[in-house]
This record gives structure tokens, sequence and C-alpha cells, in this order.
């Protein structure tokens, strides 16, 4: 009956269209991606800020965290990535939920639990408090990140996703580029009342969650028809192009979401995915301990750590908005990988303050650069709740890098007392993640076995 239903969608829209006109039909195509753009994207990537913001913010947390609660570089490494471990179990009921009661209520019921548990943060005692914490963190903010990007694959249609979606991954490195800075100086409020600089931290950045979980339910519409904000040619124009493009894929094969799941493309995706986070994290969470090594200042540090994530926020952007431009994917995922590990062979290598630095931007060039391409290869073969989830399973295996990463990334410094090793590590795997996507072009489907 859906497909039935998305059939007829879709050829009223043609008809729609061709009525309008072509010059029209433009017009209103740009109208409605210029307000679809303004109205949504500022909004969730704040909420996705906030979102990297509370899971990233111990990085500066352990400069002062670590010694106060008494744990190793091997069990702050292991904590941290306890949050994607949970955050992996809890990924597709998340999802299944999200379905249920919708993504608006959704999201602001995760925002709402995840600010609570980031404040709670501020508590912990001795490396069993801080696994329970970061444990309980990853369950509250679980299926936040791939409804967001349901939520945008919903409203934007296929010609403007991938920079759609490079807004929203730009909460990353902005968290460590803004975050960064704004932790250290948090760190100053020790003694305040008795507590100290990393729970002030802790308490302060976790407030933003809750507040907007709130506003979550007012701002955000649940789908293009619901939006009274566009007149009823946009809301025309956008329903009926989004229904089109589904069509064209559910022609081609309509898939469940439990063949979603278990497709060779998504599996291998998921891959791909846990190689990205793995560097994403394995370096975030600890070049803020890398680069106090070097002598610097609590302030110095946050502010020499966030230098990076320049290059992260600039390679999202130009490299989503040409993805979109060009309409290549593959490339455009593979190529920012290849540099991310040669950078990671070069800051490993070097003990030189400047050169790491500019090793590491390189990193965060390719390694937040290739996401908004990555992002919208599910939806090229799928559709649907398909999408929702392989997005999901994608999320979900991807989120496994960030456990492993910072852990791995912890037990090579106590082993050695160098973080080169680790390094070394993610640079691998960064081109293991290469061949996989160069790899994927050539994985047909047999559409005789899926009858």
């Amino acid at each position: 009956m859906q497909a039935l239903e998305q059939g007829s969608a879709s050829v009223e829209g043609v008809k729609a269209v061709s009525a309008i006109g072509n010059s029209d039909s433009r017009a209103v195509e740009r109208r409605t991606i210029s307000k679809a753009t303004k109205r949504l994207v500022p909004f969730v990537l704040l909420c996705y800020f906030v979102a990297y913001l509370d899971r990233t913010n111990i990085g500066i947390a352990a400069l002062q965290m670590n010694k106060d609660i008494g744990i190793t570089a091997s069990q702050f490494g292991f904590g941290a990535g306890l949050f994607f471990l949970m955050y992996f179990s809890m990924e597709v009921p998340s999802n299944i939920l999200m379905t249920r009661f919708g993504v608006r209520r959704w999201v602001a019921r995760i925002m709402l639990t995840w600010g609570v548990v980031a404040a709670g943060m501020a508590f912990v005692k001795g490396a069993s408090g801080f696994y329970t914490m970061r444990a309980l963190l990853g369950v509250a903010e679980a299926g936040f990140f791939p409804a967001m990007v349901f939520y945008l694959t919903t409203w934007f249609p296929a010609a403007y996703r991938a920079r759609a979606i490079s807004y929203l991954q730009v909460a990353g490195p902005m968290s460590f580029l803004l975050g960064a800075p704004i932790s250290s100086a948090l760190l100053g409020f020790d003694g305040y009342f008795g507590m100290r600089g990393w729970q002030w931290m802790f308490i302060l950045e976790a407030a933003p969650a809750i507040l907007l979980s709130g506003l979550v339910l007012f701002l955000l519409s649940d789908n293009p028809k619901s939006a009274k904000w566009l007149s009823s040619d946009e809301r025309d124009w956008l329903t009926m192009t989004l229904a089109g493009e589904e069509k064209q894929r559910t022609d081609v094969r309509e898939y469940s979401v439990l063949q979603a799941m278990v497709e060779p493309r998504v599996l291998l995706m998921a891959l791909v995915h846990f190689n990205i986070v793995l560097s994403v994290y394995g370096v975030g969470f600890f070049l803020p301990q890398i680069v106090k090594g070097f002598g610097l200042s609590n302030v110095q540090t946050g502010l020499v750590s966030s230098i990076p994530y320049i290059a992260g926020c600039v390679g999202i952007i130009w490299l989503g908005r040409r993805s979109d431009a060009t309409k290549e994917r593959r490339l455009h995922t593979a190529l920012p990988l290849l540099i991310a590990a040669v950078a990671l062979i070069v800051a490993a290598s070097t003990q030189t303050l400047e050169v790491k630095m500019i090793a590491f931007s390189f990193v965060a060039f390719g390694a937040y650069g290739c996401v908004s391409a990555f992002w919208t290869l599910p939806s090229t073969f799928l559709s649907g709740a398909a999408v929702a989830g392989a997005i999901a399973i994608i999320s979900c295996i991807g989120a496994l890098g960030g456990f492993a990463g910072p852990w791995v990334m912890g037990l090579v410094k106590d082993a050695t007392g160098s973080f080169s090793g680790g390094l070394y590590f993610l640079a691998i795997m960064d081109v293991l993640a290469v061949a996989i996507v160069l790899a994927l072009s050539s994985l047909k489907e047999h559409e005789s076995h899926l009858a």
C-alpha cells in the first residue's frame, strides 16, 4: 500500500511540476531549499555541536581529572571509549523507538537525558565511577546522530543532501575548535564553591542540552507536509520531489529494514565508518594530552589543540559542496581518508610541535572531510525506512571505533610511554578504509537471489 501511495504521489508530482513550467519550478526549488536550510540546519547543527561537546570535553577535563580521580592513560582511554560501546548496543533499539514516537519527540528525549547524565560526570570518583557515567552517557545519547541524518534525508533531495549533511557533520570539528578553548577556560573556575575546574566544566557544558531539548519540540517540523513555514507550492514541490526519488529507488529494488542492515555494501560501509571514527576519537581524546606534553599551560593547550579542527571544518564544507557539484561520492570519501592516513604517519614520526600540529590539521581535514560524501551513499540504493535502518547499523558499528581508538591509544601510551605507536595503528586502519571504499564500486547486487 505504501509503495502504491508513493507511486501515485510521484505521478502527481510530475504533473504538478509540468504545469508550473520549468523556470517557475526552478524558482520554487531555490526558494524551498533556501527556506529549509535556514530553518532547519542552524538549529540541528547547534544541537549536534552540544552533543559532540558533551561527549568529547573529557579530553580537556583529563588535564585535571585523571590525577584527581586516580586513573591511568589506558583507563582514561577505555572509559572514554566506553561511551561508544554502549552507544553501539543501544543504537538500533533507539532507532526503532524513533520510528514509533517520531524524530522530533525522540530527539527531545535524547537531549534531555544526555544533558542530565553529562552534568553527573562532575561527580565521578575513581575508575569505576568514570566507567559507569561514560557508559550511561552512551546509552542516553544513542540514536541521536542517525536520527539527525535520517531527518535531513527526509527534507533535502539528493542533489542537496551532501551539503546538508556536511553542515551537520561540521559540528564534530567545531566541538573541538570552539569547545577546547572554552573547556580549558572553564578549568579556571577551579576552587569556586569547593569544586574543581573540570567539575564546573561538565556542569556548565551540560546545561545547553537540557535547554535545547524543549526547543526541539517547537522549532522542528516532523516532515515537509506539516511545515507551516513553507508555502503550499513549496510543500508540494518538496513532497513530490522526494516521493519521485523514492520511487526511482524502489523501482530498482525495495529493501526491508532487515535486508538493508545485512546488505553487503551496508556492512562494508559500516567497517569504513568504524575506521573513520577510530581516527577521529583516537586523536581527539588524546590530542590535549599530546599538546600538554610540550610544556604548555592548560589555556595554551586548549587553544593549540583546537587548531587542527579549523582544517576539519574546511574539509567538511568544501568537500561536501564539491561532492554535490560533481555528483561524485566514492573518491570524495577515499581520497580524504588517504590524506588522513599519510598525515597520521607524519604526526607519529615527528617530535616538533609545529610539524605535529600541521600534520594533525591534515588528519582532521581528511577524517572529517570524507564524511559528507560518505553519508550520502546509503540513500543512493536504499529508500524509506531501509535508509534509517542502514544509517543505524553503519553508525552503530562505526561507534565501536570510538571505543577502540581511544583504548588502543591509551594502551600503547602506557606500554611504550609514547603516542606514536597508536598513531601508526590509526594510519593503517585508514588505509584499509580507503581500500574498502574503492572496492565498493565493484560490488554488484544479485537481484536473482532476492525474489
